[in-house]
């Protein structure tokens, strides 16, 4: 008789989860100048990660290999398993602020953000929820010019989210945040994350970043030189300001 016994059969390989962003020996020369050298990184989608570093380390040149606004020198970054320029509708995708003072200061805010939102194919009516989002409805009539820094940044991420998109690349965020809009920021952030998008901040401000992200990556003199789940630091606040100064200071000596 044909044996009836079940066999229990073999269990299916664990699903490969796509990284939202992925760096792969990054490298920017200008010149004798290595501005960024063979950084490799992934960012798993859900997380919020932090680029540390002093000025001159790379982060912000590694935000504009990322966006297709330079060229590397060799290596490679993927947004969505494709560079950002190939992405049909970037705008959808990926919601970035590497410049806070990027306005026309005699427009209103939410003109300016009519003016994207043409660019990009969105409609008014997300305008309008962007504004509530970043709680500028009040002030959304008045001149860029009569805003505060901290009301540009604020203005500035309602741009990057006109497009409802999948991972935020945020250039020093808090930045003229005052304590209240930093904990606005964070917990803005910390939701957007829960609720399946990625985010890229880079950032000085590391008693603020232990608080905000899962993961840091250190970088000094354009090598990255920890990569680091901030959860896992015994005393987060203090023991990453102890790793920060120990490598970066190293690294410059």
């Amino acid at each position: 008789m044909p044996d009836t016994t079940e066999q229990a059969l073999p269990a299916a390989p664990p699903r490969r989860v796509q990284p939202a962003l992925s760096a792969t020996q990054l490298t920017k020369r200008y010149g004798d100048v290595v501005a960024l050298d063979d950084l490799s990184f992934a960012l798993a989608p859900g997380t919020i990660t932090a680029f540390l570093g002093p000025n001159g380390a790379g982060k912000t040149t590694t935000l504009r290999l990322v966006l297709g606004l330079a060229e590397p020198t060799a290596g490679s970054a993927l947004v969505f398993g494709r560079p950002y320029r190939a992405l049909a509708a970037p705008s959808r995708r990926v919601g970035a602020v590497l410049e806070s003072g990027d306005f026309d200061p005699g427009r209103s805010g939410r003109n300016h953000l009519r003016a994207l939102a043409l660019a990009a194919r969105v409609g008014f009516d997300r305008v309008e929820e962007v504004l509530a989002l970043v709680e500028l409805t009040a002030a959304a009539d008045r001149r860029v010019r009569t805003y505060s820094l901290g009301m540009r940044q604020r203005l500035g991420l309602a741009g990057a989210l006109l497009g409802d998109p999948e991972l935020l690349i945020l250039d020093e965020p808090a930045n003229g945040l005052d304590p209240a809009g930093v904990h606005w920021l964070r917990g803005f952030l910390r939701q957007f994350a829960e609720g399946g998008g990625t985010v890229l901040i880079s950032s000085h401000v590391l008693a603020e970043v232990a608080q905000t992200a899962d993961v840091v990556l250190i970088l000094s003199r354009g090598h990255l030189v920890a990569q680091q789940r901030v959860g896992e630091l015994p005393d987060p606040a203090r023991t990453l300001e102890s790793l920060y100064l120990e490598l970066t200071t190293s690294e410059a000596s």
